[in-house]
């Protein structure tokens, strides 16, 4: 016999007593993995279940690289301008308002310097949830600031690249940025200090012609698209079906545009590796 037994029937609960369940518990991979969020925080953002690195920004690879999340925060009040009066859908000056409302940044861009391993390390890390990670003025000028603490203070250089291109609300100012940060890097080498970039999903545009290839190593995240255009305007202007894993990082590697491809969990560890043996120094 049922030890529960149904008295009523067509039983229903009031819609003011109804619950939802909260958004943000549970993360889908491209796979269809489901995971909880938790979990996934735990395991940097990485799904334990096919090993897809999720999309992070600044705040998560600080957390990561630097010891104890402990860092200071370089040049952190620098915010983009309209000398375009740029308008599309929306004012340019009206888009970047609202877009440091809702993520908190004030530009695609986050430099620290802090203690990596026991050893001072610069990180710059782009933001992709600020208009695309794209690379405008304060983008470009963040990154020259950056090496320039650098170069001061004979401290090694990481930058991490997320980003779909140029700022084209900043139209030549934007690209200017790809000079100047080629220059820059330019000085970071003649004073021989080393300089890691790491190209994470996506790498493309703008940093894929500029910073973002220039490191004494480049390091890829797995399954990252890294590229100048994307694969869809690279088939339609070729007319030509493209290889399998086109412009993903284990393709780049192959190709030689790539050193190494890191998973995250090893991230902290090899960059301080490799910056050891660039420095001849004893690895820690």
């Amino acid at each position: 016999m049922a030890w529960f037994k149904r008295k009523e029937k067509g039983i229903t609960t009031a819609t003011e007593d109804k619950k939802d369940v909260p958004k943000g518990l549970w993360y889908k991979s491209p796979t269809g993995k489901i995971i909880d969020q938790d979990e996934l925080a735990r395991n940097l953002w990485v799904s334990p279940e096919d090993d897809y690195h999720v999309r992070i920004g600044s705040k998560e690879y600080f957390e990561i690289l630097f010891d104890n999340n402990e860092f200071t925060e370089l040049d952190a009040k620098l915010t983009s301008k309209d000398p375009l009066k740029f308008e599309d859908t929306k004012k340019y000056s009206d888009r970047l308002k609202d877009v440091m409302d809702k993520t908190k940044l004030k530009d695609a861009i986050r430099s620290a310097v802090g203690k990596s391993k026991g050893k001072d390390l610069v990180v710059s890390c782009m933001d992709f949830a600020f208009i695309g990670g794209s690379m405008g003025a304060v983008v470009g000028e963040k990154i020259v600031r950056a090496i320039d603490y650098s170069i001061k203070h004979k401290v090694p250089f990481v930058l991490i690249s997320k980003s779909g291109g140029a700022r084209m609300m900043e139209a030549a100012y934007s690209l200017m940025q790809l000079a100047k940060t080629s220059a820059k890097l330019a000085q970071l080498a003649e004073a021989k200090i080393p300089y890691i970039s790491l190209c994470t999903d996506p790498t493309t545009g703008g940093t894929t012609a500029s910073y973002a290839m220039l490191g004494d190593i480049n390091i890829g995240e797995p399954g990252a698209l890294i590229g100048f255009a994307g694969p869809r305007v690279v088939k339609d202007t070729t007319g030509k079906d493209l290889p399998e894993g086109f412009q993903t990082s284990e393709f780049l590697l192959e190709h030689g545009f790539l050193d190494f491809i890191t998973p995250r969990k090893e991230l902290k560890d090899k960059i301080n590796l490799y910056i050891d043996l660039i420095q001849n120094q004893e690895i820690r």
